[in-house]
């Protein structure tokens, strides 16, 4: 079953990654202090379709795409019914979308880079209080 997701193309430091997604549709808005993205003006959210069978490939090439001036700033996901990749700088989380401790050993990571976690509201079974 094929993946969807967004990709944020300010979070990237190499586009090129983009020519190997299929994207579905892109919406623009206002970076806002509650993003926590002072450097941009603005969010380009693509939504996004990858094969299956490319998953572990594209997401490899968004890990290594992300800026790197601001790894600790960004992240990309996308999901199918069973597999949730989320993807930082260097690393990738392929979880298990019914195994919610893989859930929070992922946000733990994006709270440790400084990421809010308002942002990072992968799973409704996580509560904010268990972040």
């Amino acid at each position: 079953m094929d993946y969807k997701g967004v990709i944020i193309e300010e979070s990237l430091e190499n586009k090129d990654v983009l020519s190997d997604i299929r994207i579905l549709s892109t919406k623009i808005e206002p970076a806002t202090e509650k993003h926590r993205t002072p450097w941009i003006k603005q969010w380009t959210l693509h939504t996004v379709e990858i094969p299956e069978n490319q998953a572990d490939g594209i997401a490899d090439k968004i890990s290594k795409a992300i800026d790197f001036s601001h790894k600790d700033s960004w992240y990309a996901d996308f999901k199918n019914d069973r597999t949730h990749f989320i993807i930082f700088r260097d690393k990738v989380f392929r979880v298990d979308k019914g195994n919610k401790s893989q859930y929070n050993e992922v946000v733990k990571f994006g709270v440790s880079l400084g990421i809010p976690s308002h942002q990072l509201d992968f799973s409704p079974e996580i509560k904010e209080w268990e972040r």
